[in-house]
């Protein structure tokens, strides 16, 4: 294919927030897939919280990503070129594709997606590993149950919106933490929580006492830090703490721990981190019973959707830990 495909690679490892100089722009010819292979032109991009962690060469969950490779990503797009049996010219599709315009792949994680149904903006968000990743952390991990009162941080974020809406579903109180009057108006008077607590307003500790007096029975926390604490404040008895993401530590050489823990010893709760890689397995079920609520419209998708090149990713990405967001933020490729 005669054309030019423009990456983002990892340049320098941060230290903090990652700055400009640790990435670099770069450009090559598009390849052409061989048997057995495909080539996607991506058109969205996931921008995600985990992606901070990838860039730390520290044991995880996942290789980091390496200097000088193309920054992993999530993404959307359109085959182009097939030599593949399982997929078509024209194929909508979502995998791992990393920042850049086109990706070749061996088709292993390449889903096929129908944007007629929904945007493909949605298989990235409620239909994909947000979606996902709020229910196995809410159902499986949490336990939740009809009728329990659920605290989420982060709530007006990707996987917080989709959580709080997934809870009222199932008959719960919900309360969300969030940072502006404008992302807490959007909790309660868009996606149906019945309570939002600006974090930024006053103490959060007390704020949590006035909303749910009679305490939290799940706690589905996404920042860490001091939003950690003061949820472990408001923990009934047999509480689940669901740990999913500590976006407030990511970009700390030093995380904060939880000083509040023994909460834990004091109400027999639990607190407990996963991955929703582990899930792989039941993606399909999850798949289908969200795709079931969205046709309902029991469930809203909350998408925040920039358009531009791939190098307006590393700015992009700061939104996410300067609270610029509202729900799943995608970058469309103009």
């Amino acid at each position: 294919m005669d054309a030019t495909n423009h990456q983002v690679r990892l340049a320098a490892r941060p230290t903090g927030e990652p700055a400009p100089s640790d990435w670099a722009l770069t450009e090559e010819s598009v390849p052409t897939p061989e048997d057995g292979q495909l080539l996607v032109r991506i058109t969205h991009l996931s921008l995600d919280p985990a992606m901070r962690a990838w860039l730390d060469d520290r044991p995880s969950y996942i290789p980091p990503v390496g200097l000088n490779e193309v920054m992993r990503a999530l993404g959307a797009g359109e085959v182009v070129e097939s030599k593949h049996p399982n997929f078509a010219v024209g194929d909508h599709v979502t995998g791992v594709f990393g920042v850049q315009e086109y990706a070749i792949s061996d088709g292993r994680g390449v889903q096929i997606v129908d944007p007629s149904a929904v945007p493909l903006t949605t298989y990235l968000s409620a239909l994909g590993m947000t979606g996902m990743t709020a229910y196995f952390g809410l159902f499986d991990v949490g336990a939740l149950k009809e009728g329990e009162t659920v605290l989420v941080s982060g709530a007006a974020g990707a996987v917080g919106s989709m959580v709080g809406q997934l809870a009222k579903i199932k008959g719960c109180t919900v309360i969300g933490i969030a940072g502006g009057p404008e992302k807490c108006a959007t909790l309660t008077e868009e996606l149906g929580f019945d309570a939002a607590v600006d974090y930024r307003a006053g103490s959060l500790s007390r704020t949590l006492r006035e909303k749910a007096p009679d305490g939290v029975d799940v706690f589905f926390d996404n920042v860490g830090g001091e939003v950690l604490d003061a949820g472990l404040g408001r923990l009934t008895r047999g509480a689940r703490v669901v740990i999913c993401g500590a976006i407030s530590q990511y970009n700390s050489g030093q995380p904060y721990g939880p000083r509040n823990y023994l909460s834990l010893l004091v109400n027999r709760a639990r607190m407990e981190g996963f991955l929703v890689f582990d899930y792989a397995s039941r993606y399909a079920e999850a798949g289908a019973e969200i795709a079931g609520w969205l046709r309902a419209g029991r469930l809203r998708s909350k998408e925040h959707v920039v358009t531009g090149s791939v190098a307006d990713f590393p700015a992009n990405l700061l939104k996410l830990f300067h609270g610029e967001n509202l729900g799943k933020l995608v970058l469309r490729i103009a």
